[in-house]
């Protein structure tokens, strides 16, 4: 059994080209040859625990993840993410590996989401990326958007502007992304009246973004949205979309920006796809730059298989 802990884990990241891994993953659930249980979850009074598992019929592992998020660690100097992975093998039971990544595995793997739904449903034309929320995760998705669009100009919403000057010092003095030209803003509003590919990270449970401010030709990859209390987006917005993703239909049924739609009945199942069907080419994606196109991710355990065993194979 190998243990890999964060600085291994973050060394051996750095030679992995994970977008087409997790691309495979999500291709390999829409199709049918994965097999992803119901989410386990505690919702706690200080924040929650997600535990997902699951396996790909044709691969050697399974993984079980547990990751958690606390978003009122900040005030204590603590990371708001935490968590590991387990590697077992799928013929045997034996514990593989245990990645010890303290939940960057997950934020990584969500990043990497994001530029994926960004890549096939984004304009081609990106004026300005909007980043909603100044957390570990508004500052990750900005980092994987660089390898799907050239654009490198940035308005970052938050409630707070020490919390927006925070995340404008950090993200300025990491190299791999001083290319970015930040703005800030505490108005919400502006993000969607001047960025067309829109980025929502946040523990909101109430909406963020309203439907009579969207624009044409908007995209927005809601990340922050993955419980059933969550809501980032107006369920209009869905309404009016021309194209709602899911990255799992099962699972945004019960939580997620699409849940909130369906119990609106704002938006009906039958009018979602799943981000692994449009990668596969077997259902829609963005045709032209005037169209509205939401993807709702909420997290599937393939993207969690993916990069854990994607890590575990860079160590042996």
């Amino acid at each position: 059994m190998r243990i890999l802990e964060l600085d291994e884990i973050k060394s051996l990241l750095s030679g992995i080209d994970l977008i087409p891994a997790i691309e495979d993953g999500f291709v390999a659930y829409s199709t049918g040859q994965a097999v992803v249980p119901p989410v386990g979850e505690l919702l706690l009074a200080g924040g929650e625990c997600h535990i997902k598992y699951g396996f790909i019929r044709s691969q050697s592992n399974y993984v079980v993840k547990i990751a958690s998020g606390f978003p009122g660690n900040a005030a204590l100097g603590l990371s708001s993410s935490n968590g590991c992975m387990l590697l077992f093998s799928q013929e045997t039971g034996q514990l593989n590996c245990i990645l010890l990544d303290e939940g960057h595995l997950t934020d990584v793997r969500t990043a990497v989401a994001g530029a994926i739904a960004a890549k096939y449903l984004a304009p081609n034309a990106v004026s300005r990326i909007g980043i909603v929320g100044t957390g570990i995760q508004a500052r990750a998705q900005l980092q994987y958007l660089q390898s799907v669009t050239d654009c490198r100009s940035a308005l970052v919403w938050g409630r707070s502007q020490p919390r927006l000057d925070d995340y404008v010092e950090d993200v300025s003095g990491r190299q791999a992304m001083s290319a970015f030209r930040i703005e800030t803003t505490l108005e919400i509003a502006e993000i969607q009246e001047r960025c067309n590919l829109i980025v929502t990270t946040t523990p909101a449970t109430r909406p963020l973004l309203q439907a009579e401010a969207l624009e044409p030709g908007t995209h927005i990859t809601a990340v922050g949205s993955d419980t059933p209390e969550k809501q980032e987006l107006d369920t209009e917005i869905l309404r009016k979309a021309d194209l709602v993703v899911a990255d799992s239909i099962a699972q945004c049924r019960l939580r997620g920006e699409i849940s909130h739609a369906l119990r609106n009945q704002a938006l009906d199942t039958e009018q979602v796809v799943e981000l692994g069907n449009v990668i596969a080419g077997t259902s829609p994606r963005r045709t032209h730059d005037r169209q509205v196109t939401i993807a709702d991710l909420t997290g599937v355990a393939v993207q969690d298989l993916q990069i854990a065993s994607a890590v575990f194979g860079k160590s042996l």
